[in-house]
Order: C-alpha cells, then structure tokens, then sequence
C-alpha cells in the first residue's frame, strides 16, 4: 500500500504465519476452534465471522478490535451455557446485588468487568426452563446424535470464513435466541445481522438454519425459518462487507483505513 500496514493487517499476517507454520490441515484447525479461547483469541482471527459483519458495514475502523461485554451479551451467553453447556456455568461470577450501583457489586468487579445479578440469572434460569420444557424444543435442542457448538471454515467470497454453531441437528443447523419482543423478531433479525449469520452457515455447514427464540419478557416462544429473501438479504450483506474488508484490510488493499470517512445519504 505504500503506508506502514496497520495493526489489525499485521495481527492477521501472524495468525496465517502461526497457521503456515503449524502446517495445520481443516481437521486440526476445527479441533484447535472447538476451545473458545482460541475460536476468539488470536489464532481465530485468521478467519472472518459474522461477528465482524456489523463492523466492516458500519465503522471499519472497528474491524478486530475488543468489544467491551454489554449486559444483553452476558445475558446471551449465560442462556445458551445453561442449555448447550451446563456443565461450565461455574465460568460465571453471580452477585447478590439489588442493582449494578450498590457497594457490593463495586467491590466485586474488576475495572471494565460486568457481571450478572442474582436476580438476573434467576429469570434467566427460569427462562432456560421454559425452553427447554416444551417438547417440541426439547425434542429439537436434545435429540438423539445433536452435536453442540461445532466450529466450521470455510471459503466464501474469497475469504475464509469460521462459524460455531450451537446445534447441528440431523436435518437442520440450530441456533437459540433470547429477544426483546418476540412480534419483532422478523425485524431485529435483520437489524442484528442474522440474516447474514444464517447465509454463512448454510454455506458452511450445508444445512437450512432454523432459530429457536424465547422472549426476555413474556417468555413467549418461537421457531422461525429462513426465508430465501432473508439470505439473500444475508449474502447481499456479505458481499458488501468482503468489499470492505479488500478495499481496506487485504494485501491488496486500495485504501488506508485511517483515512476512512463514513458517508451517507439523509
């Protein structure tokens, strides 16, 4: 490019680097993804998620850097190690605190640090309870041969793509979902990028995704399909961001990410 190549390009040089060097094949690279720590440390940032889909669309310059916790993120992720992977809840720091503003839950956390309420984890104990109790779900979530958080890559776009999916089901690919407003779904699917999650993981694991939804709320539930305008919105939003990603980020990259100015049209 003609400029000093920025953080993020020289991170991702390390990973293939780490990669070329391990002389790693697909079966060892899925077997190393299988552990958290490195689906999202360093060795798995030499692939692309949908997690970065809302970066590279909205602010690049974002683009493989930290995301601070936020309550509905630990939220998420308490529910679905409840009923994917129980057996790790001891992962999570609980206090007993009427709110995040009392003395006690100050002197519990660590700078930067957010943790679940008491309260909190209850209604979300409660709310596991209510998924999982309906046969239906149950018989989904559990069924006999389901395999949980299974990592893919894969090619797409001409970019190397990872995925974990929660359940990989005989006919379908699964994903849970808490939401706000279960009526609203068909909308913060998109808003969320879902849409996007669901083009790429029928593309890696060759199978119709389908999401099991409960509300926060009123612990409503809910199965929804995807339609093939809801991939195409998804693929039509992956295409935009591989463009993104090789105007600013690629070895051949037209453009210093430094120089980015977000455009729109009112």
């Amino acid at each position: 490019m003609g400029k000093i190549k920025s953080k993020i390009i020289l991170a991702l040089e390390e990973a293939d680097k780490v990669r070329k060097q391990l002389n790693m094949d697909k079966v060892d690279i899925l077997k190393a993804l299988e552990d958290d720590s490195k689906y999202y440390g360093e060795f798995g940032q030499q692939f692309i998620s949908n997690s970065d889909i809302g970066k590279l669309l909205k602010n690049p310059t974002q683009f493989r850097k930290p995301q601070e916790m936020t309550k509905p993120m630990l939220e998420g992720r308490y529910f679905h190690t409840k009923i994917l992977e129980p057996h790790k809840l001891d992962e999570f720091k609980i206090i007993d605190a009427s709110s995040r503003n009392t003395k006690i839950y100050s002197e519990a956390i660590n700078e930067g640090e957010i943790l679940l309420l008491k309260k909190e984890q209850e209604h979300l104990d409660y709310l596991c309870t209510k998924m999982t109790s309906n046969m239906e779900m149950f018989d989904l979530i559990y069924n006999d041969g389901n395999k949980f958080e299974v990592p893919e890559v894969e090619k797409i776009m001409t970019l190397d793509w990872k995925g974990k999916a929660d359940i990989i089901h005989k006919h379908y690919i699964i994903d849970i979902k808490t939401t706000g407003d279960i009526d609203k779904f068909m909308y913060s699917a998109k808003t969320y990028n879902y849409d996007s999650q669901a083009y790429i993981y029928q593309r890696l694991f060759g199978k119709p995704l389908i999401f099991l939804v409960i509300d926060k709320r009123t612990a409503r539930l809910g199965i929804f399909n995807c339609s093939d305008s809801f991939l195409k919105g998804g693929m039509e939003k992956v295409a935009d961001a591989v463009a993104v990603y090789h105007k600013y980020f690629s070895d051949e990259a037209t453009e210093d990410i430094h120089s980015y100015i977000h455009r729109q049209e009112l």
